[in-house]
């Protein structure tokens, strides 16, 4: 590519342009310019300030320590904000592993790792405490790894065991939470904070678990536990709901009938009781039931036992001899024994009362009128009878559960609402503006993108083509003709006719010619002569002259030669 002949069409092709062109393009080239200036510029400055975190969320004495590590070992730093250290972005994890070593940050949470280096001569006892160090070290890496929790700290209360149940104690444990900026701990993540440490400690129940935030205050999950200003929060949110639910109740109910839901306001109040009430109840059967029958019965039959006595001899000492009646005593025995036992049936029972009990409930609702035509065609409102205002009570109570031995109370009440009234008047522009919307309102969906299409369209046909075309276009101005082999002076051109006029008398004269004496033809003829002069002096230029007239001549007739074989293809 030769950059000189590019660079010489590109000035031809600028010059041609007008000048509203040329400041375009010249505001296009700086704004290029510009962007690629700015992101050269801001690249160098990220690479400039290439550090990253080493550590945050330090104490103001980890701080200090870490940074006198850093100044001693010659590492650059810089704290953006307090509680932050930066360090090169190449050298983050060497040093966060050197300075890990040395044991900073000493704030920090431990946790099992305690364990990794036996020490000898250790007693019982400190094997004890470094078990509860690292647990509640564990607990709070765990509770500090939760999204919404900046820091946290556990302490747990892990009584002796005992062999005697009566005076064994339950563990308890405390956590310190600290929230991120702009968040806060919800109901159910505090219970899972408490299942999480209660789960992790032998016999530890979820509630003696007590959390408490960075000021002080007690946080629950129910509301139970914590400050009146949660509980009674939570009882507030409980009672509109239902007041809520109450009153979409009544005006589902009446709002077929009454002409919309615009037309009928209900308000709905209802008095909790908050008080929980939790009973034992333990009945027993007044008949007696059999549990269980035992039955024994024992028999024997028999004679007595010999008895050895009288004069001690040989006699004696043999015994009875056989074939000689006894003198024996026969015996008899029998036993039977029954044993019932009874049982009372015994039912227990545990009851636990509702968060809420409804006490009283009050209801008022105004509903709108009738509105009829008049004589003059324009609708007039027309109050509710007294019979449809009590049909109208009836279904409010219905729908509210109405109980009367509760001390319960409906209101309905007639009125005019001016805004429906306003709306249902009629006349020759409203009813026209109604016909109009209830024919177009099924197409809007589709009217309204039609209409950004054809927006868009016109935008582009009026706005963007002729912006375009007009940038596009090159104005087409009349070359200055160019100074030409046979151009004449002044002086040259009244030489030449003075010449031209004696020379035609001499002529006329000699040849006799007289008015049928063509001058054009006299004029070529000079031309000519002129030509060959001209040829016999600038004989470079005149040939030239000719090979571009013969090449240009040649490439006209190719190009008809082209377009006649394609017009005949």
């Amino acid at each position: 590519m030769n950059f000189k002949d590019l660079a010489a069409q590109l000035t031809r092709l600028y010059e041609k342009l007008n000048r509203a062109q040329k400041l375009v393009i010249v505001g296009t080239l700086f704004a290029v310019i510009g962007f690629i200036v700015f992101l050269i510029l801001y690249t160098s400055s990220a690479r400039s300030n290439n550090y990253a975190v080493l550590f945050d969320h330090l104490s103001s004495k980890d701080a200090g320590l870490i940074i006198q590590e850093l100044e001693k070992e010659g590492i650059p730093y810089k704290i953006p904000q307090d509680g932050v250290i930066e360090v090169p972005r190449e050298r983050v994890y060497k040093v966060r592993i050197n300075i890990a070593s040395k044991g900073f940050p000493k704030e920090s949470h431990v946790g099992f790792e305690l364990f990794d280096q036996q020490q000898f001569g250790s007693t019982d006892f400190d094997q004890k405490v470094k078990f509860l160090r690292a647990l509640e070290g564990e607990l709070a890496r765990t509770i500090q790894s939760l999204q919404p929790i900046e820091r946290a700290s556990v302490h747990l209360a892990l009584p002796k065991e005992s062999v005697f149940v009566s005076k064994q104690t339950a563990p308890s444990a405390s956590v310190v939470v600290k929230s991120a900026d702009g968040m806060r701990l919800s109901r159910k993540q505090i219970l899972g904070i408490k299942n999480l440490v209660a789960a992790a400690v032998p016999n530890l129940k979820p509630e003696n678990v007590k959390i408490v935030n960075e000021f002080g205050e007690p946080l629950s999950e129910a509301g139970e536990d914590g400050s009146e200003g949660e509980l009674a929060k939570l009882q507030m949110q409980y009672k509109n709901r239902y007041e809520k639910v109450y009153e979409e109740k009544v005006v589902d109910v009446l709002a077929p009938f009454i002409g919309g839901k615009d037309r009928v306001v209900a308000k709905v109040t209802i008095d909790f009781d908050f008080a929980r009430r939790n009973s034992v109840e333990e009945r027993y059967d007044p008949e007696n039931v059999v549990r269980s029958e035992q039955s024994m019965e024992e028999k024997r039959e028999g004679v007595a036992p010999e008895q050895v006595g009288g004069v001690p001899g040989a006699v004696s000492n043999i015994g009875p001899v056989q074939g000689i009646e006894s003198e024996k005593s026969k015996q008899k025995y029998q036993k039977s024994t029954t044993t019932t036992n009874y049982e009372i049936s015994k039912t227990v029972s545990n009851i636990k009362g509702p968060f809420a009990s409804i006490e009283r409930v009050t209801a008022a609702v105004v509903v709108d009128g009738k509105y009829v035509p008049g004589e003059d065609g324009v609708l007039k409102y027309e109050p509710r009878s007294s019979e449809e205002i009590e049909r109208i009570s009836s279904l409010v109570k219905q729908a509210i559960g109405f109980d009367p031995r509760r001390g319960d109370q409906v209101t309905v009440s007639n009125f005019k609402f001016e805004s429906t009234a306003q709306s249902l008047v009629s006349t020759p522009y409203k009813s026209a503006v109604s016909t109009f919307y209830a024919y177009i309102e099924p197409v809007v969906p589709i009217l309204k993108y039609l209409i950004l299409f054809l927006i868009l369209f016109l935008f582009y046909k009026k706005v963007i083509v002729p912006f375009s075309e007009k940038m596009l276009e090159v104005p087409v101005e009349e070359a200055p003709e160019g100074e030409t082999v046979l151009h004449l002076d002044e002086e040259e051109h009244e030489s030449l006719t003075e010449k031209f006029t004696e020379m035609r008398k001499k002529v006329e004269e000699q040849l006799g010619l007289g008015e049928e004496f063509s001058e054009d033809e006299l004029k070529y003829d000079i031309l000519l002569e002129k030509v060959k002069e001209m040829a016999e002096e600038r004989t470079d230029e005149f040939a030239a002259l000719i090979n571009a007239l013969i090449r240009d001549e040649s490439e006209l007739e190719q190009n008809t030669a082209s377009n006649i074989k394609k017009e005949t293809s």
